[in-house]
C-alpha cells in the first residue's frame, strides 16, 4: 500500500474518531481491501445472502451509511471490473438472482458534462444486460434504507469518480417464484 493511501486513511480515521464518546456511537470505516481480498469477502457473504438483501457497487462519492445491517468494503479496482465480478458469481449462485438497478441520471449525463461517460454507460450495459432497470437515485437510496432496517446490504465501494455510477442488486429466490407462492398461498387460505 502507497504511504500516501496510509497517511490519508489514518487522518480520515482521526478525525471520524474524535468526536466519538463510545465505540458504538462512531461510524464504521471500511477498511481497504489489499487486491481479491473484497472477492474472498464477497464469496464468504454470498451463500448467507438471500431474497431482500441487496449488493451496491458505487463510485468514490457515495455515502458512508450507518445503518446497523450495512456493510461497507472498499474494492481498489475499476468499477466496471468490480461490477463484471459480482454480477459473474451472483449469476453461478444456486440459490440468488438480482434484480439489477442503474441510476436514471445516469442516463442524462453527457459527455460535456463528464467525459467518458459514454464509454462506462456502455460497459454498464454490456455487463448488466438489457434487464437492468434505470430508476432515480434517491428512490433506490430510500428501498436500499427500508431494506437495512431489517436485512443485510453489503456495500462495495470502488475509486470511480465519474457521478451516479451505482449498481444495485436487489436479490431473490432463485428456486421459488411468485407464481408457486400465489398458489401456494392459495392453498394454505
Amino acid at each position: 500500500m502507497r504511504l500516501s493511501s496510509v497517511l490519508a486513511a489514518i487522518a480520515v480515521s482521526l478525525s471520524l474518531f474524535s468526536g466519538c464518546a463510545s465505540k458504538s456511537s462512531c461510524p464504521q470505516v471500511p477498511a481497504s481491501e489489499p487486491e481479491g481480498v473484497w472477492q474472498n469477502r464477497l464469496d464468504g457473504m454470498l451463500p448467507l445472502l438471500g431474497h431482500r438483501n441487496w449488493i451496491v457497487i458505487t463510485d468514490m462519492a457515495y455515502p458512508l451509511q450507518s445503518g446497523q445491517g450495512i456493510t461497507t468494503i472498499y474494492a481498489d479496482q475499476p468499477y466496471l471490473e468490480v461490477l463484471k465480478a459480482v454480477t459473474e458469481k451472483v449469476k453461478a449462485a444456486p440459490h440468488v438472482f438480482a434484480h439489477v438497478y442503474n441510476d436514471k441520471e445516469l442516463e442524462f449525463i453527457t459527455e460535456e458534462m463528464v467525459p467518458g461517460i459514454g464509454e462506462l454507460r456502455s460497459g454498464i450495459r454490456s455487463i448488466c444486460g438489457p434487464e437492468a432497470k434505470s430508476v432515480m437515485h434517491e428512490e433506490l437510496i430510500s428501498r436500499l434504507d427500508e431494506a437495512g432496517k431489517l436485512f443485510s446490504v453489503l456495500i462495495i465501494k470502488t475509486p470511480q469518480t465519474i457521478p451516479y455510477t451505482t449498481t444495485f442488486f436487489e436479490l431473490d429466490c432463485a428456486y421459488w417464484d411468485s407464481a408457486r407462492q400465489a398458489a401456494l398461498d392459495a392453498l394454505v387460505r
